[in-house]
């Protein structure tokens, strides 16, 4: 890439009225903001306008490929992906631009200040209940393409990833869920679509293993992952992790019949 890289902002969102202008408005530092619309009947449309987006309206049932709808609509070399619960900090900013000045093709890790509430949690997020880095920072250009591509599954998509990878240190803020009863919600969500998945595959797995899942994964959230740091807050999220695979199970097989309504 020669001279000064061209920095593409995408934001995937369906009916985000509620949070959009906060997670638009920093983005003004990068040189376009491509907004993806799915499904969406708010005004999220006239905000997206209002700070100067470029917008790509339709309608996809996967989170995969609505998102390289958005990828493949950017014209930067490279795409800073952020989510309408999510802000980018004055800091973060500086950091994408001082990184995309001289890196090669490939991705960047972006470390994660997830939110309940106002309540900043750290600790304890792993497995399938939260990330503390997602890879939100990635190359492209004519020759290799997106260095991110997403998969097709209902939720937590496989990634196909190309280049070097790096690591930023400045951190996205994210507002993960409002309170409890949302995270409780999501969990719904979530396990309703991976239930899905399962069901698809032709391969739900055992109750056994499952079970055995349980406490696996809780004590990866609240030791290996320090979750016990947070308190009670700890103690909640390594719950959430450890009920998803067992709910994700039963879901598949006591309600055979069942599909996923709206996104993940």
């Amino acid at each position: 890439m020669n001279g000064t890289p061209r920095l593409s902002a995408l934001v995937v969102a369906r009916n985000e009225e509620a949070q959009l202008a906060e997670c638009l408005a920093p983005l003004a530092f990068a040189d376009e903001i491509v907004v993806v619309l799915d499904r969406t009947t708010d005004g999220s449309a006239a905000i997206a306008r209002a700070h100067g987006a470029r917008l790509v309206d339709g309608g996809w049932e996967l989170e995969g490929p609505r998102r390289n709808a958005g990828i493949a609509a950017c014209g930067g070399g490279w795409i800073l992906e952020v989510d309408a619960d999510e802000r980018v900090s004055d800091e973060l900013a500086r950091e994408v631009r001082a990184t995309i000045a001289n890196a090669p093709y490939g991705y960047f890790l972006v470390p994660f200040d997830n939110y309940v509430g106002d309540r900043l949690v750290r600790y304890g997020w792993c497995g399938s209940w939260g990330v503390s880095a997602a890879i939100r920072l990635f190359a492209k250009d004519a020759d290799n393409g997106p260095a991110k591509v997403m998969g097709t599954e209902r939720v937590h998509t496989r990634l196909t990833l190309k280049g070097r990878q790096g690591r930023l240190t400045s951190r996205m803020i994210h507002y993960v869920d409002r309170d409890i009863s949302d995270m409780l919600a999501r969990l719904d969500r979530y396990t309703t679509a991976r239930a899905q998945d399962l069901r698809d595959s032709g391969d739900i797995g055992t109750l056994g293993r499952n079970v055995r899942r349980m406490f696996t994964r809780f004590w990866a959230c609240y030791v290996r992952r320090k979750g016990y740091r947070e308190g009670a807050w700890g103690v909640l999220i390594a719950l959430m992790a450890a009920l998803y695979p067992i709910l994700s199970y039963l879901k598949a097989r006591l309600e055979p019949g069942r599909t996923p309504g709206g996104g993940a």
